[in-house]
C-alpha cells in the first residue's frame, strides 16, 4: 500500500490517496473560498448567475441597437458570446473535493503560460450519476514559487500513476 502523496494547490492541497484524491483547502484563499456560503459539489449556481448576465446583456444589446447605438450593441453582443461560450464549456465541470480514483478515466496537465496563466490538471471522472465530470486542479502561480510547486505536483502525479509523459 503506498503512502499519501501531498502537493500544494491554488487554495489549499492535493492529497493523493492510494484509493482517492482529496483536495483541501487551507490558507488564506482557501479560507475565503470556504468563507463563501452555500458550497456545493457543482457549479449550478454559478452558471446561473452567468446565464442570468447573459440575458440581461443580451436585453442591453437589443436595446442599444433599438437606439441606434451600435458600437455599444455590438459590444453587448460580444459579452453575450463570451458568456455563452463559457457556460457551455464549463456545464460539465465540478467542484467535487474527493474524487475515486477507480473513476478517473484520464488526467491531463496544462502547463502556465507566464505572466497569463498558472498550471492545472484536468481530471476526467465519472460522478455517482455515472457521468463524465471534469476537475480542475489549479496549482500555485508564479508569486509563490509555482514552478518548484508544478515540478513537484507532476512528480507525483506520474508516480501515481495517474499522469503519463
Amino acid at each position: 500500500m503506498s503512502e499519501e502523496k501531498i502537493f500544494r494547490t491554488k487554495t489549499g492541497f492535493c492529497h493523493i490517496l492510494p484509493d482517492k484524491i482529496v483536495l483541501t483547502r487551507d490558507g488564506i484563499a482557501g479560507s475565503a473560498a470556504n468563507a463563501v456560503p452555500g458550497k456545493t459539489k457543482s457549479i449550478g449556481r454559478t452558471l446561473i448567475i452567468y446565464g442570468l448576465l447573459t440575458i440581461y446583456f443580451a436585453y442591453k444589446a437589443f436595446t442599444m441597437f433599438s437606439r441606434g447605438e451600435t458600437v455599444w450593441a455590438v459590444l453587448y453582443s460580444l459579452v453575450v458570446i463570451f458568456n455563452i461560450y463559457a457556460i457551455a464549456t464549463s456545464i460539465n465541470n465540478s467542484t467535487a473535493s474527493v474524487i475515486e480514483r477507480s473513476k478517473i478515466k484520464s488526467v491531463t496537465f496544462k502547463n502556465a503560460q507566464p505572466g497569463i496563466t498558472r498550471s492545472y490538471f484536468e481530471i476526467y471522472f465519472e460522478d455517482e450519476n455515472g457521468k463524465i465530470k471534469k476537475r480542475l486542479i489549479m496549482l500555485p502561480g508564479s508569486l509563490s514559487n509555482g514552478n518548484n510547486e508544478t515540478q513537484k505536483a507532476v512528480q507525483i502525479m506520474q508516480g501515481e500513476g495517474l499522469l503519463f509523459k
